[in-house]
């Protein structure tokens, strides 16, 4: 399993516009061929600073996703809204507690 975690900072004026495209397309991002989580995380320091955590079967999954028409058309919609380049880590999950 794969984790994709990405760090998005936004204009502030364009955080409500995050908002409404994360809730559009969540779902389909969800239910991915590959994808099997998703969860989305802000700052609690800095409004405009968000999460996304998502674990992918494979990096081929991920690839598939990131090459994708929906990934490219969310992502022109997304980029513009930025502050500050996105950053990414792909991660391999060594342990959980719960």
């Amino acid at each position: 399993m794969l984790v994709r975690i990405v760090k998005l900072t936004f204009e502030k004026k364009n955080i409500a516009s995050f908002e409404q495209l994360f809730e559009d397309t969540k779902k389909h991002i969800r239910n991915f061929e590959g994808c099997t989580f998703l969860e989305l995380y802000q700052d609690i320091e800095n409004e405009a600073v968000f999460f996304t955590y998502s674990y992918w079967n494979s990096e081929q999954d991920l690839n598939n996703y990131r090459h994708s028409d929906f990934f490219k058309g969310v992502w022109s919609k997304t980029k513009v809204l930025f502050a500050a380049p996105p950053v990414a880590w792909s991660v391999c999950k060594r342990e959980t507690l719960n």
